[in-house]
């Protein structure tokens, strides 16, 4: 009887759990999101347009809100290539060589990840403030790092260099060096190694790992409000200004602004579920072709 039971599939595996079991544990889950997902991420835009269409134009179209949207854009654009390249040449050194202070160097890398992003801020003011040691040679020689572009990208590359790397770093560990030994064999430069094995090899990973990091650059608030001086419209990126805005009381326009930024989240959502759907369907080897 018991042979006949389980043929018919009446006994489930032990780590199987029941019918009611998993519509309570969904049911939570989407429960969850719910409130704490997705009615926050409605509200945001209800609040933008609340006032009707023309005021959210008006709000994005204000001198400082441009300001702020064309700071943020600006400071993207520098600190994410940089990001990028730090990340392939720290995931290629780490995955396909082996040198003394690896460890070391993957836990510098990692070092964003375990401190406050206004630490990171801090640091950089006890740097190039006026009180540090640079401060006053830089200031006599007219340069400006603090309450400037500058410290913005510095805080901002500083906050956002892990992703690339830790995105590429296991990809390319499990990908081995076969292939780039392979090319060396048969007489292929070390840049035609790279660029026609494995740069191909890590596409994949690598625009996951600039997708996110390009998200945090533009949505960074801790470290960037440390080193801003919150000079409007000059040093403030989005995320201030969406403070600045609140704080004064002006929610449409403060929530206006944010929901640029909630749609730069949801655009990256689904960029990031494509790359996942990709490789989930290629595998570890359909991420090498």
């Amino acid at each position: 009887m018991v042979m006949a039971d389980r043929a018919m599939g009446k006994f489930r595996s032990p780590t199987e759990e029941g019918p009611l079991t998993k519509l309570l544990l969904i049911v939570l889950g989407l429960v969850f999101l719910a409130f704490f997902l997705f009615l926050p991420l409605v509200a945001v835009f209800v609040e933008a347009f609340r006032k009707g269409a023309e005021d959210y134009v008006s709000a994005l179209s204000d001198p400082d809100a441009v300001a702020a949207i064309r700071l943020t854009l600006l400071v993207a654009v520098i600190a994410v290539p940089l990001n990028t390249i730090f990340g392939v040449a720290a995931a290629w050194a780490i995955a396909k060589f082996h040198f003394r202070g690896k460890a070391f160097l993957m836990t510098l890398i990692d070092l964003p990840f375990s401190i406050s992003p206004v630490i990171s801020g801090l640091v950089y003011v006890l740097l190039f403030g006026s009180q540090s040691l640079l401060g006053p040679w830089l200031k006599s020689h007219g340069i400006e790092i603090l309450f400037a572009v500058p410290g913005i990208v510095l805080a901002t590359i500083f906050v956002t260099f892990p992703f690339v790397a830790r995105e590429l770093i296991p990809l390319m560990e499990d990908q081995g060096s076969g292939d780039e030994e392979a090319a060396l064999s048969l007489g292929a430069s070390g840049w035609q190694t790279f660029w026609y094995v494995t740069l191909p090899n890590i596409k994949w990973g690598l625009l996951y790992g600039v997708l996110l990091c390009n998200a945090r650059a533009m949505g960074e608030f801790g470290a960037v409000s440390v080193v801003s001086g919150h000079v409007r419209g000059l040093t403030n990126t989005m995320p201030l200004h969406v403070e600045i805005l609140y704080n004064e009381y002006n929610f449409v326009a403060a929530f206006a602004v944010a929901s640029l930024l909630a749609a730069l989240a949801l655009l990256t959502l689904a960029l990031k579920t494509i790359l996942e759907l990709r490789f989930g369907a290629g595998g570890a080897g359909g991420r090498r072709h």
